[in-house]
């Protein structure tokens, strides 16, 4: 059996189609699942800045914990079992490896990473930073995982070499239990399809990340200031609904980026399915994923400072970018084509097929 530890809902994220998708591709690929859930009553608002509530998220794990606990006190957990966790930082892991192995029950852990405090750009990094608490409480879920997920090349790296000096051998412990697979989000091209090519395309340049320190928001504002002749958008300020978003992105002539902090880049992925052309620093996970014709140069936007050194620079690569919108469209469906297995968890699945 394997025993899916999800995510709570959150309307404007991928955790809302994980509610569903998980499971579904689990059990389309002849994999038996069991979904711990936790309450749907928690407080929902998302904490200004980040992605969840602080305090809600507790509660739904907690209620996760208590479900766990439960099936092993009525022995339904069995020698090979498997837990896979949607959001490897969860603390609940700890006590489910202390059952586990109390109990002498031969369990296989995995889990997905998504961010930490070893991102320095992370709500965890800015807030908690490298306090020594959190660095071993992150420590500690790793080593309870026998399979530890990342999307891309860029966040291993990060991760091992915030956790590993050069005094350790970080191959043997690549090998031993990081797998670098792609999310599943194959229901992306699902729900996008529909909005494929049924707009023409808008003099918008869209903003569809977080209102967040790290995704540089006053650098969108100043660029916007400097080019009036495009309309720029920030979709988190209109507080837009998953079909309303996906129709305004399938209008848009660019989707922007200047962050500071991804390790993968959802809506970046989701602008190119529908014919958005994606605008990306040459730096984090996308300098692996995009190809040159989508990147520009990192130094371009490393603060507001550097954006207005840059500015003709950014001016003119958006005006050449704008204008090729309708002749780049073929260009655009190779690349979205060829960065899919970021977002397929087909790797994934081959590898849970064969290990549990």
């Amino acid at each position: 059996m394997l025993y899916l530890i999800d995510l709570e809902s959150v309307e404007t994220r991928y955790t809302k189609q994980w509610k569903t998708h998980l499971p579904t591709l689990l059990r389309s690929n002849s994999i038996d699942v069991t979904v711990i859930e936790g309450p749907t009553d928690i407080p929902a608002a998302t904490t200004p800045g980040a992605f969840l509530n602080f305090g809600g998220t507790n509660i739904y794990k907690s209620a996760q914990l208590e479900q766990i606990a439960k099936l092993f006190c009525d022995g339904k957990i069995r020698d090979g079992d498997y837990f896979l966790y949607t959001d490897a930082w969860n603390p609940t892991v700890i006590q489910l490896k202390y059952m586990a192995e109390l109990l002498g029950i031969k369990i296989r852990i995995g889990g997905l990473w998504h961010a930490g405090s070893y991102d320095p750009q992370d709500f965890l990094g800015r807030l908690i930073g490298d306090a020594s608490w959190v660095r071993k409480a992150e420590m500690s879920m790793y080593d309870c995982y026998n399979d530890n997920f990342f999307a891309t090349r860029f966040h291993i790296d990060l991760f091992t070499n915030t956790f590993w000096d050069n005094d350790r051998d970080i191959d043997r412990q690549l090998l031993h239990s990081i797998r670098q697979v792609g999310w599943p989000m194959e229901y992306i091209e699902t729900d996008l399809g529909a909005y494929k090519n049924n707009k023409a395309k808008e003099d918008i340049i869209l903003f569809p990340h977080r209102i967040a320190p790290e995704k540089q928001p006053e650098v969108f504002d100043y660029i916007a200031e400097q080019m009036p002749e495009y309309k720029f958008i920030k979709c988190q300020e209109l507080e837009l609904s998953k079909p309303d978003y996906h129709d305004l992105l399938s209008r848009s002539k660019m989707v922007f980026s200047a962050n500071l902090q991804e390790t993968l880049g959802i809506s970046m992925y989701e602008g190119i399915v529908v014919g958005s052309v994606p605008m990306v620093p040459d730096r984090l996970s996308y300098s692996e994923m995009w190809s040159d014709q989508f990147k520009y140069p990192s130094e371009w936007t490393t603060s507001l400072d550097s954006t207005k050194k840059n500015i003709e620079n950014i001016k003119a690569y958006i005006h050449k970018q704008m204008k090729m919108n309708t002749d780049i469209q073929p260009i655009l469906v190779e690349e979205s084509n060829r960065v899919k297995s970021f977002y397929s968890g087909d790797d994934m699945i081959i590898y849970l097929n064969n290990n549990t």
